[in-house]
């Protein structure tokens, strides 16, 4: 096949363009220029550069056409735009997320398909497979430690039907010694961190861009200020009665449910973290400890129009119940739920409480049985 490979300067995109090489393929590579801001001043500007030219590197290596795509525009509308808009309501996004929908498996894809490519490639940690009805499945990761089967959770059947993942079924230190073997340059290349965009650049740094500094107060809540929700689904009632401000803040837009750094705050025993936002006052609600009742939720609900099924074939009927294997952040372990739709709402309930549930992130589940294979996601309302 002609596949079309999105080599990123990494190891990971390196080896699976050698992989796909070694099969037999006729591999192409392209490096996605997705995100450049020629008025930024910072000093650790995202390094797009740098890892353009190991692209490159590794495409000569391999002796495959190599070349640059421009994305920038697309990606500052459908990604950066939005998750600055995001921010700004005091939702928390997941940009990685949306790149993957809007950019890797979209307007890349399409630009592999200009190339009369049969498949298009990427060095995500994760597996696709076909039920026997031809239904494209999206499967996690071999190594439990770098499965990234959670940031392609919004993808469609569609554009699984091309993709194909070569380091899927390898862990990350074979990956880096098949790496070394072949005398790859990104052989020894760190792991990039963060934010597919923002390089080395703090997230509030880059925030503060177009997001104001606003002082605001940081407000304590003692255990015992918290009322318990109606249903598992809905979010506690705050009592202020013994609520106390113990500090200021830059702006609650910039802080996240579940968050403790940055809050600057001495004299407790256990650190605080963050458990609610007013955007209309700009005040963060804080609790001493991680098992502060005001972080617990047993679970969360999604807007019908929010939600997004991989799997459309196994989306359940209104009012019928569905176990599955759930988690709303990245690594965190799987667990077991129980998916329900209710008129225009899902709502989805642990069967253990959880901690630091953020309203904008996704939740993403799984089936049941062995966990294995993502069946759907949404935005936490």
């Amino acid at each position: 096949m002609r596949v079309v490979v999105g080599l990123s300067g990494g190891v990971d995109s390196s080896v699976a363009a050698l992989q796909l090489q070694r099969e037999g393929h006729e591999v192409i590579g392209i490096f996605m220029r997705n995100w450049v801001d020629d008025s930024v001043t910072l000093d650790n500007a995202c390094p797009w550069v740098d890892d353009a030219n190991d692209a490159l590197l590794v495409a000569q290596h391999l002796g495959i056409p190599f070349q640059v795509i421009d994305l920038s525009q697309a990606y500052r509308e459908r990604i950066v735009d939005h998750m600055f808009a995001e921010y700004a309501a005091g939702r928390t996004p997941n940009p990685d997320v949306l790149c993957n929908r809007e950019i890797k498996f979209d307007l890349f894809r399409k630009a592999a398909h200009q190339l009369d490519a049969d498949a298009v490639a990427t060095g995500h940690y994760c597996r696709r497979s076909t039920t026997v009805d031809g239904m494209h499945q999206l499967l996690a990761g071999r190594d439990t430690n770098k499965d990234q089967s959670y940031f392609l959770c919004q993808v469609t059947q569609e554009q699984l039907s091309d993709a194909l993942f070569p380091v899927g079924e390898l862990e990350k230190p074979e990956v880096r010694r098949i790496a070394e073997e072949a005398g790859l340059p990104t052989a020894h290349k760190k792991d990039s961190q963060g934010l597919c965009f923002v390089g080395k650049v703090k997230l509030p740094d880059f925030l503060q861009q177009q997001l104001k500094v606003t002082q605001g107060p940081i407000v304590e809540l003692p255990a015992d200020g918290i009322t318990p929700p109606a249903h598992p689904w809905e979010s506690p009632t705050l009592d202020l009665v013994h609520a106390r401000e113990v500090g200021q803040h830059p702006g609650a837009h910039f802080f996240t449910i579940g968050q403790r750094r940055g809050l600057n705050v001495g004299g407790h025993v256990e650190p605080l973290f963050v458990i609610d936002k007013d955007m209309e006052s700009n005040t963060l609600f804080v609790g001493e400890g991680d098992r502060h009742p005001g972080l617990i939720r047993q679970g969360l609900a999604m807007d019908d129009a929010a939600v997004h099924w991989i799997r459309t074939d196994l989306r359940p009927e209104p009012f019928a119940p569905l176990r599955v294997k759930a988690r709303f952040r990245y690594r965190q372990p799987l667990q077991e739920a129980t998916l329900t739709c209710v008129e225009d709402e899902w709502r989805l309930v642990f069967d253990e409480p959880q901690s630091g549930i953020a309203p904008g992130q996704f939740a993403a589940w799984h089936d049941a049985e062995t966990g294995e294979e993502v069946l759907g996601s949404g935005v936490i309302s």
